[in-house]
């Protein structure tokens, strides 16, 4: 019998068995791959990550290996115009600016802090059910295997094609019309570029940029409007439709930036986001199995919150179990529903409300023909909404509850 499975060891499953460690609930993570995965080369965080992360006491670990961003060099790449879009809003708030960190730092950060045993690699779960022992709703989770583990609790973060998101019932995502490819550039002697500095250059039906990440490596991306839903694996032709299609007219400096390459970073994938009102609508638990990250929210990345909501959904539930055990001393069955609900009451909105804005941006930025849509993205979206948009970003999700302070960290399995 396990306190808590959590299905994909992914940013959200890591950072969901973190989260609940700093409570003083056991998680055990079921990872169907052989490793840490690292899919994605970069990830950008924005002040609501860097919050989340502080909570779960990683935050100055990241912060000190990479500069941070305060501002966007945005080049029409038509008229050769370019736009500077600041992050930092100029009502003299603070708080944390974004940074873009290698996901595979991030993954073992996170790793490095939970117990040696909490995550299960090759563990790929073909089906769960619930039944009672006792008057008690148990979990039971079979593996590829045929083995089965019992659990109190089932968190899905298995990412967008999430098995235990098609068990509550949620609707698949669907195809957003665009789709993404990205990788990694190192320079072995430099590269020279301002650290923390982003360029993106903008086209009709597609938009592409580059960020440093450290003095060596550089994130590149590279979105555009794509009738067909397909995943590319091949990097030599990836890298191919990007540079001698997609961006034959962006400037030499992002050219350069691809010839870097390192091949085995490049990835191709349709960009899915699940509907804003099968969120807000739809069934995110059940007994006690309920969903996080992608699971619940898969967005498109224009605002860079996919990796960031997972951490906030980290931080919420793991909160809500702690103030249980705060109260009562230990982690009892009517509790864990009641926490469960609370964090589905609290992500509902906050999740709809990001992916909704995510796709509207994505929309404003790649459908730049004519002059209306010009209109729209270069004076309405980047001078006008920019900063509006960015405070969304500036979110909170709360402290976590220290389980030293706590009367028990025992887990009772009946009130």
């Amino acid at each position: 019998m396990e306190e808590v499975v959590i299905v994909g060891g992914g940013i959200a499953g890591l950072a969901m068995a973190l989260a609940l460690k700093k409570v003083g609930v056991r998680a055990l993570v079921l990872e169907r791959a052989k490793w840490l995965r690292a899919t994605g080369a970069a990830i950008g965080l924005y002040p609501n990550a860097w919050l989340a992360l502080e909570a779960l006491g990683v935050s100055n670990e990241l912060a000190s290996l990479y500069a941070p961003s305060d501002k966007v060099y945005v080049t029409d790449v038509q008229t050769r115009s370019i736009q500077e879009v600041h992050f930092a809003p100029n009502d003299g708030s603070g708080g944390p600016l974004p940074r873009v960190v290698h996901r595979k730092v991030l993954l073992k950060v996170l790793a490095k802090e939970l117990p040696p045993d909490s995550i299960r690699f090759s563990s790929n779960i073909t089906s769960i059910e619930t039944q009672e022992e006792r008057g008690s709703p148990i979990c039971i989770v079979t593996l590829d295997d045929g083995s089965t583990i019992k659990s109190k609790v089932v968190i899905g973060c298995d990412g967008v094609n999430s098995i235990v998101a098609r068990w509550l019932g949620l609707s698949p995502p669907a195809y957003s019309g665009r789709s993404l490819a990205l990788g990694l550039s190192v320079y072995p002697e430099g590269h020279g570029f301002e650290h923390g500095v982003r360029h993106q250059f903008v086209d009709v039906g597609k938009r592409a940029g580059f960020i440093t990440l450290d003095d060596k490596d550089v994130y590149w991306f590279c979105e555009v409007m794509d009738p067909h839903k397909e995943k590319r694996v091949d990097p030599e032709m990836i890298l191919r439709e990007v540079s001698e299609h997609l961006t034959k007219d962006f400037p030499p400096v992002y050219h350069d930036i691809l010839r870097h390459s390192d091949r085995s970073s490049l990835t191709w994938a349709p960009l899915v986001y699940r509907y804003p009102w099968d969120v807000l609508f739809g069934k995110l638990a059940q007994s006690n199995i309920t969903v996080a990250g992608d699971a619940m929210h898969p967005m498109t990345p224009e605002l860079g919150q996919g990796g960031c909501s997972s951490l906030e959904d980290a931080v919420v539930l793991a909160r809500h179990f702690g103030d249980s055990i705060s109260k009562h001393g230990g982690l009892v069955t009517q509790d864990i529903r009641f926490a469960i609900d609370k964090y589905i009451k609290e992500r509902r909105l906050r999740a709809t409300t990001l992916i909704a804005a995510s796709f509207i941006s994505g929309w404003l930025q790649t459908n730049g023909s004519g002059r209306l849509m010009k209109f729209l993205r270069d004076i309405v979206f980047y001078k006008l909404l920019f900063t509006f948009v960015f405070r969304m970003t500036r979110y909170d999700c709360g402290k976590l509850p220290s389980a030293s302070f706590m009367p028990s960290r025992r887990s009772e399995s009946s009130t």
